[in-house]
């Protein structure tokens, strides 16, 4: 990339020549002999203040498209989608965040798809506060050692009572600071678990089974600091229906399977 936009200093290495190597060799994939049923995940990035449109086949996860776009309006985002159906791609869903644009701008190219949220837009910002409450947990932890080391280097018996006193707050403080972070870490396993089709037994999960098990989590890790995750949370709840649509999908398929698989006792 800095080669081609003429920045300095710049270099090919070996593995750019060997994925140059494999791209020739691969057929592309906007040069379709046939139509192609496929399952988009898209999403807009940035550069130099410039959107790019990059949307992928979730069954392969071969790269269809990366587009330069002068903004990333709903119809940008409709032409896009519209030349990869010119190119013989026929999406029949497509998983994003929610933005206006690629949301309006999908639905209006292809009406009849399915689009259904990301999770990993859809929580990020849920299991980045925990990244910050681990953060804190180890700044307590250092707290709670050099406090420790005070204690032990104290003198006179006024200084080791007072050093004692801060030894036994730190402790107190690394404490709750653990068991938070400890908490919303089981909490936070128990939820990516959750939005997994299959349990870990390999048994489907319901739709109204999954919504009971959002609603008590949410709801469980609310209740650690609500202050902080009440407008995380809250858009989160409200979308839970968008949430659930692929276990709808889920139940459907399995449906059909079961009315043309026969049965074995």
């Amino acid at each position: 990339m800095c080669k081609h936009l003429g920045y300095q200093p710049n270099s090919v290495g070996s593995l750019s020549d060997l994925c140059q190597r494999y791209g020739r060799a691969l057929p592309s994939t906007l040069s379709m002999e046939s139509k192609t049923i496929v399952f988009y995940l898209s999403d807009e990035l940035f550069a130099i203040r410039t959107p790019i449109l990059v949307t992928i086949d979730a069954q392969s996860t071969a790269i269809l498209t990366i587009e330069l776009a002068a903004d990333r309006s709903a119809e940008t985002w409709r032409a896009h989608c519209a030349e990869l159906d010119d190119h013989l791609f026929h999406s029949s869903g497509m998983a994003s965040d929610r933005g206006v644009g690629l949301v309006a701008g999908y639905q209006a190219a292809c009406e009849e798809a399915l689009w259904v949220c990301d999770y990993f837009h859809e929580f990020r910002d849920l299991f980045n506060l925990l990244y910050q409450l681990e953060r804190k947990a180890y700044a307590a932890i250092r707290q709670e050692d050099e406090a420790m080391k005070k204690w032990d280097h104290a003198k006179s018996e006024a200084n080791l009572h007072k050093r004692l006193q801060q030894y036994e707050q730190a402790y107190q403080a690394c404490e709750q600071a653990i068991a938070i972070y400890d908490q919303r870490d089981i909490l936070l396993h128990l939820l990516r678990e959750t939005l997994h089709v299959c349990s870990p037994q390999g048994k489907l999960r319901t739709v109204e089974g999954v919504r009971l098990a959002l609603t008590l989590l949410l709801d469980m890790i609310e209740e650690i600091d609500c202050v902080a995750l009440s407008k995380i949370l809250k858009p989160i709840k409200a979308h839970i229906d968008d949430i659930l649509v692929p276990f709808e999908q889920s139940e459907a398929i399995y449906s059909q399977l079961l009315a043309v698989v026969p049965h074995h006792a």
